[in-house]
């Protein structure tokens, strides 16, 4: 496994965005897959002890993930994310929002935008969140978005390897 692996997580808040580059050292089918799958999602999309559940998902423009973090204890955390623009393994954005189990949507929410580039069996992954408030942005800071994000790439970094092998 490589180590020197790049991961950068930058915070505008006067832009209200989080930028995040982090380089995998898989391929970008694989990775693209992993960001893509609800399968290979739920095995990497939440910082540990959580997990990720998905209810449904349904990758396609103007599609929708459903899905919760959920606790050790059981506590489920839902999120709705819907699909508003995808060129396959390059890019894809999408609506994000914490919900109730019904599926509403707690707003205001944020708007990512994955852009996804290989070459020798390298892959970056470069996103940006816009918040659409800076009280949420400063929320998600303070609830410790930054290290349960690195987390989630650490999840995602350890999978690849595993899924990698032939």
């Amino acid at each position: 496994m490589n180590n020197n692996l790049q991961f950068d997580f930058t915070v505008d808040k006067a832009a209200q965005k989080v930028y995040i580059t982090r380089e995998f050292d898989a391929d970008l089918s694989l990775v693209w897959d992993a960001y893509t799958k609800p399968e290979i999602l739920d095995q990497w999309w939440a910082p540990k002890p959580y997990t990720s559940k998905t209810k449904f998902m349904n990758f396609e423009i103007g599609g929708r993930r459903f899905y919760a973090m959920v606790s050790p204890e059981g506590q489920e955390r839902w999120s709705v994310q819907k699909y508003t623009s995808i060129t396959p393994k390059t890019n894809f954005k999408m609506s994000n929002a914490f919900a109730d189990e019904d599926e509403n949507p707690e707003l205001p929410g944020s708007e990512w935008d994955f852009n996804f580039s290989g070459q020798n069996e390298m892959t970056l992954v470069s996103i940006t969140i816009y918040n659409e408030s800076l009280e949420r942005l400063e929320r998600m800071i303070e609830m410790g978005f930054k290290e349960g994000y690195a987390m989630q790439m650490k999840n995602l970094e350890e999978l690849l390897a595993t899924l990698s092998r032939p």
